[in-house]
């Protein structure tokens, strides 16, 4: 086995060194081809990453939302209970009680009817109280109206 020390006299000189680098190293038309654009490979990985990217991040705004549909409160008034009563043409006097049903579970209302006038002039009282919640009171919602209904006469009874 022979071992070269190297020596002044078997390193390349400064010129030999510019002329080696400034000769244009061989690169085939294959290599220089597919350096210019991407393979199938990487196009379908970087494809995979963005498609996982974009997936979890619709996820996380679909919850969002979720979660803020959860955290609104259904908030009931009681002029849909007027606007309901205004279709009728004819009101009796006296008190009434029920509730919303299913659409506002644990809602109930209350209402009150009394002729003010011989004119047909009534008075109409709502009141709406929601389900408690933990120590909380109930939301309430009370409107008062005067409704004008000249078919109604003076003490008619309820027809069932």
């Amino acid at each position: 086995m022979n071992i070269i020390i190297p020596s002044p006299d078997n390193l390349l000189s400064k010129e030999a060194v510019a002329v080696r680098d400034s000769v244009p190293f061989h690169r085939s038309p294959f290599y220089l081809r597919s350096r210019a654009a991407f393979t199938l490979i990487e196009v379908m990985v970087a494809m995979g990453i963005f498609f996982m990217a974009i997936f979890a991040i619709l996820s996380v705004v679909s919850g969002c939302l979720r979660n803020a549909r959860l955290l609104q409160h259904k908030s009931v008034d009681a002029s849909m209970l007027i606007a309901e009563l205004s279709l009728t043409n004819q009101l009796v006097e006296g008190s009434d009680s029920g509730d919303l049903g299913k659409d506002y579970p644990g809602y109930k209302w209350e209402r009150s009817i009394e002729e003010v006038g011989t004119n047909g002039l009534f008075h109409v009282e709502y009141m709406v109280t929601g389900p408690m919640v933990g120590a909380q009171t109930p939301p309430q919602s009370h409107m008062s109206v005067l409704m004008w209904r000249p078919a109604s006469g003076s003490g008619l009874k309820p027809i069932r």
